[in-house]
């Protein structure tokens, strides 16, 4: 018997008439209350803060919510299994939980030095029931990108979800301060990377697969101190939108999510520490995004609820334009 039943029996006995219960439905949850938009989440400046490259979650203040206490799934990604590129913090943690909640196995790659971050993402992963695969390397060889593909498949047994997540950005004082070698590195980590990843996995890919990009708002309206990162989004969304009329035919989606500020370890990283304070402000509701508040636009674009979704890049900026 249901605890529902329980309580309505409990209430019927001593033999007098019994009251009338409210229906389930009466009585709306919290969950499905109105929430403002601008709050439930940190809407107020961030300290001042810097970390060196990749950038970590444990020094960040405040913390980052991935969506580790928020997030229900409903099986939408059930029994598939999905890649992850720079899986382990920031919006490819919050995408590894969520897919995770919704029946994926999930493998992340990452940089070596961001181990402790992968580990707890592997955790989150498997608390949900889900296998966790990780794969620690540099994306910026042709090698390792193709490697990560071959593990997950080994693992998996196929591959459904390509998130093409990872990437680097670096505060620019100006374009004559732009090192070729920082240019490189950009360029190979944000593009160079994403096409030798996705070219491994698409012979992989079966009908009903997804791409998906991690673009920027910076494709669209970018930065002059960061003009190689908005170059290559740029690059990314043009990428997308080739690509899925390639793959189209075939019955493979590729679509983009377009961040606007998002509070992960890059932007600590990105050594700046002085606009950190009014970092998201300037957007219509006033405040930086959370990785957890990304997650269900990339279960909609892996899912089936997102069937006749492809070549689009979709904006999740706190209401700026694209």
């Amino acid at each position: 018997m249901s605890d529902a039943s329980s309580t309505a029996a409990g209430a019927s006995s001593g033999g007098g008439k019994q009251q009338d219960q409210p229906k389930q439905q009466d009585q709306p949850k919290q969950q499905d209350q109105p929430r403002d938009p601008r709050a439930g989440y940190h809407s107020g400046p961030f300290p001042e803060q810097v970390q060196k490259q990749p950038g970590l979650t444990a020094p960040m203040e405040p913390k980052p919510d991935h969506g580790e206490e928020s997030y229900r799934g409903s099986g939408a990604l059930s029994g598939k299994a999905a890649l992850i590129t720079g899986g382990d913090s920031g919006i490819g943690k919050a995408v590894a939980i969520a897919f995770a909640r919704e029946g994926a196995d999930v493998a992340i790659s990452y940089l070596p030095e961001e181990e402790e971050d992968a580990q707890d993402t592997a955790e989150w992963v498997r608390k949900a029931g889900r296998k966790a695969l990780l794969l620690p390397g540099d994306g910026r060889s042709e090698d390792f990108a193709g490697h990560i593909v071959e593990a997950a498949l080994a693992e998996f047994g196929g591959l459904d979800v390509l998130v093409l997540n990872a990437a680097y950005q670096k505060n620019r004082d100006s374009l004559e301060s732009l090192p070729t070698e920082e240019f490189d590195r950009v360029f190979k980590t944000n593009l160079y990377s994403l096409l030798w990843t996705a070219r491994a996995a698409v012979p992989h890919l079966g009908t009903g697969a997804s791409i998906i990009t991690t673009a920027s708002i910076q494709a669209f309206n970018p930065s002059p101190e960061l003009i190689d990162y908005a170059m290559t989004k740029a690059a990314q969304v043009a990428f997308t939108k080739a690509l899925a009329q390639e793959l189209g035919p075939k019955g493979i989606r590729v679509n983009a999510v377009a961040p606007g500020p998002i509070w992960t370890p890059l932007i600590p990283a990105t050594e700046w520490p002085e606009k950190l304070p009014s970092f998201g402000q300037d957007t219509p509701l006033q405040r930086a995004g959370q990785p957890a508040e990304l997650a269900a636009a990339y279960v909609l674009l892996a899912s089936d609820h997102g069937s006749y979704i492809s070549g689009a890049v979709l904006p999740v900026t706190g209401g700026k334009g694209l």
